[in-house]
């Protein structure tokens, strides 16, 4: 199988088209009648996939590079205004298409996981931050990596040490990473419980003898540096070289997804767009594991 971007789409149309006829209870909501939808929901997901892969912050110019370069493969037209609604809608979906994708690959059963947030921006006027419909979940926070204050909101974010996303969430700037961590975790009982003596590395954000019993009562082991004053832990040797993979995937989200560059402007429109990004880094991985490439998380062969 060849390793380009066109064989993954048509290999994730292929996929999410069997799941939905599967399980057509992952359908949006839609009423009984009204006008015949232009774009399936497999075509709709995959088209948002290849924009996050070719680089494509604007769905209006996205749009127009279909019609115009891609029209063998999405021969039914969308205009932006029925896109953008129906991506939003999709959020359901979305998340089902992602755990779908993660859990059919072999990387899956990885037993090492690496947690952490980065920053996702929403606005740097002020009179954006007092405009927005974000206002009131989007708030002012600091980033230490870059030692910047933003406003906005923030991706949490746990994968494999091959990048393979396994549970995210996004929440406000200022929101505390171990609650929601074990707010993320209790999400997915299903998911914890079939990793049973996960190793969990985190920052040194991750502290506090309360909540490593949390993680403990879950039958995971954090990993994490050492704070000031604190006594040597087991595994900091170890610690390092991989704490690396999560700065990595971050880089891969921002530099090479345009995470930052989401464009959205209101809740709905930013999670779309958050997910869109989350999905095609999943489908990317999911796809380099199918076909044998020696690095998983590689995106050259996707983007362009």
């Amino acid at each position: 199988m060849k390793n380009d971007i066109e064989t993954l789409a048509t290999a994730l149309y292929v996929k999410i088209d069997d799941m939905l006829r599967d399980w057509p209870d992952l359908v949006p909501a839609r009423p009984a009648t009204g006008i015949p939808l232009t774009l399936s929901d497999a075509e709709l997901l995959t088209m948002a996939v290849m924009s996050a892969l070719l680089g494509f912050t604007s769905e209006r110019r996205w749009l127009r590079y279909v019609n115009g370069n891609l029209a063998g493969m999405f021969p039914r037209a969308i205009g932006q205004s029925g896109y953008n609604k129906r991506v939003r809608k999709a959020f359901f979906l979305f998340i089902r298409v992602i755990r779908m994708l993660a859990m059919d690959t072999a990387l899956w059963s990885d037993d090492v996981w690496v947690v952490d947030s980065t920053p996702v921006e929403c606005g740097r006027s002020r009179e954006t931050v007092t405009r927005s419909d974000a206002a009131g979940w989007a708030e002012y926070g600091y980033c230490a990596s870059h030692s910047r204050y933003f406003w906005g909101l923030r991706l949490h974010l746990v994968c494999t040490l091959t990048g393979l996303p396994v549970l995210f969430a996004l929440t406000g700037a200022k929101a505390d990473e171990r609650e929601t961590l074990l707010g993320m975790l209790d999400a997915a009982r299903d998911v914890v419980g079939d990793h049973p003596g996960q190793t969990v590395i985190g920052d040194k954000n991750y502290f506090g003898r309360t909540f490593e019993a949390e993680l403990t009562e879950r039958e995971l082991q954090l990993l994490r540096p050492v704070r000031k004053g604190e006594a040597k832990r087991a595994g900091q040797h170890l610690f390092k070289p991989l704490r690396q993979v999560i700065e990595s995937v971050n880089w891969t989200l921002k530099g090479q997804l345009d995470l930052e560059r989401h464009g959205g402007k209101t809740p709905e429109g930013i999670l779309a767009r958050v997910l869109t990004r989350v999905l095609a880094l999943t489908a990317a991985i999911w796809h380099n594991d199918k076909t044998a490439q020696p690095v998983k998380r590689s995106l050259t062969a996707f983007d362009h």
